[in-house]
């Protein structure tokens, strides 16, 4: 489909996901509007490009000769789908409107489709991608799952040679595209309240994805237990791997600093580059590998542009500092898989001075996510000094019986773990009066526990009267 002068109208246009594709269509000439039930950053960015926004659901909104976008959250009885239905009109999933402007790329022998997924790692290896490649000059479309700090957006439309998405396999979409270069960080269970019959429906699915371009290239870390399975049980694709031990892009000589590493990079046994890190941790080592084998395997010169990924400060909500006070640091992480939690843990710990005490506070993501993963998560903060554990996030989702926070907080392994119930405001509250000089907080999770650094240090400044 042609995307210049079409009309998309966007139901819930103000998420991370619906924002990045609102903005791309908009800068590709499409015509763009969209509804939410409030403001935000995302719709404000969005009005700043002439995107038309309408605060509430009015059925009015509705023409005939719009495409409709509507957000997974969105209730089949809301106004504007109703009207949409009333109308004849076909309502598109975001995942439609990411291949539809994918396919401009995958169906041009001079461009190059760069697709980032895995159970974790997408948001930073997509977003990295975009940010070297934009810093280098070389014009890269994108949309990717989170803001770019540096670029300050989470897409944009700037050429026809390179486009690099982030793609979800949460709901099995990642099926409908077409890559020219599919980098998979990792495959673990997960989203089980979809994979009904866990890894086995996982792997099926990418295989599916992949089996759609034959002979692209697969990028794929093989220190990963689930890509190694993957790969034992299909072995047709040209897989091209990454590894921190043997493979065909290594990182070697790690040497992990204060919030950051650096390490070589070696291709079949030979040096390649040294990288320099600012962000901490052994996944981002991983990330920034499968980063440089994706860029290297599209023909680009990436030796020429290494300093970039040392001034890549990362991606929002993956160990973004929030705030610091009274020798307290807070970071906020979108980390709600055990391994994610696991990986942001391990990675503080290696990256801080001995002095530092860190306090996970984790907000379980989903009852269906709990319930799956309850064992493995009952062992993912072993490296966290002490846990706070507040109410579950529940995502829509109705509550599974004798699946809870409580419950959770009664059998988790941690000798020092503590429950927090109520809203955010309730939390920082209790949270406050526990935190000492040299903290390292960390918020876990991918729902409203994101606001709670921001509530903490509003607490600091009522207790203490300031301004």
């Amino acid at each position: 489909m042609e995307i210049r002068d079409k009309k998309f109208h966007f139901i819930a246009i103000g998420g991370v996901g619906m924002s990045a594709l609102a903005k791309y269509l908009a800068q590709r000439g499409a015509c763009v509007s969209g509804s939410d039930i409030q403001e935000s950053k995302y719709t404000h960015q969005l009005e700043d490009l002439g995107i038309k926004i309408y605060i509430g659901h009015n059925k009015e909104l509705i023409k005939n000769n719009m495409i409709i976008v509507a957000s997974s959250a969105i209730k089949s009885d809301n106004v504007e789908i109703l009207r949409s239905k009333e109308l004849g009109l076909k309502i598109y999933h975001r995942s439609d409107i990411l291949k539809m402007i994918s396919d401009e790329f995958s169906l041009n022998q001079n461009s190059y489709f760069i697709g980032f997924s895995g159970t974790h790692g997408k948001t930073t290896t997509s977003g990295l991608s975009s940010y070297i490649l934009t810093k280098a000059g070389l014009n890269p479309s994108f949309v990717t799952g989170g803001i770019i700090p540096e670029i300050n957006t989470n897409a944009q439309y700037a050429g026809n040679k390179y486009f690099i998405a982030e793609l979800d396999e949460s709901d099995g979409t990642i099926q409908k595209y077409a890559t020219d270069i599919a980098v998979i960080n990792n495959m673990e269970e997960d989203h089980l309240d979809y994979y009904k019959n866990g890894f086995e429906d996982i792997a099926k699915t990418f295989n599916k994805y992949l089996s759609n371009k034959p002979n692209q290239k697969v990028i794929i870390n093989s220190d990963c237990k689930g890509n190694e399975e993957f790969m034992r049980l299909y072995p047709e694709y040209n897989y091209i791997t990454f590894s921190l031990n043997t493979g065909d892009y290594c990182a070697k000589n790690i040497v992990y600093k204060q919030l950051g590493s650096e390490f070589d990079i070696t291709y079949k046994g030979a040096k390649k580059a040294h990288i320099t890190l600012s962000v901490p941790g052994e996944h981002n080592v991983y990330d920034a590998l499968a980063v440089y084998s994706a860029l290297c395997e599209s023909g680009i010169d990436i030796d020429k542009y290494l300093k970039y990924f040392e001034t890549f400060s990362g991606m929002g909500r993956r160990f973004q500092k929030v705030c610091e006070f009274d020798g307290i640091t807070i970071y906020d992480d979108y980390a709600h898989h055990p391994n994610e939690i696991k990986t942001t843990l391990s990675g503080a710990k290696k990256s801080l001075k001995d002095d530092k005490k860190i306090i996970a506070i984790f907000q379980p993501h989903r009852y269906s996510r709990l319930k799956g993963l309850w064992d493995e998560f009952k062992t993912a903060f072993n490296q966290a000094d002490t846990l706070i554990i507040t109410d579950v996030y529940s995502a829509g989702e109705n509550e599974i019986e004798g699946i809870n926070s409580k419950n959770f907080f009664e059998e988790v392994n941690h000798s020092n773990a503590i429950y927090a119930s109520g809203s955010m405001e309730e939390c920082a509250r209790k949270i406050y009066p526990l935190l000492k000089k040299n903290d390292i907080v960390i918020t876990l999770g991918a729902g409203t526990i994101t606001k709670l650094g921001g509530l903490i240090k509003e607490e600091q400044k009522k207790v203490h009267n300031l301004d």
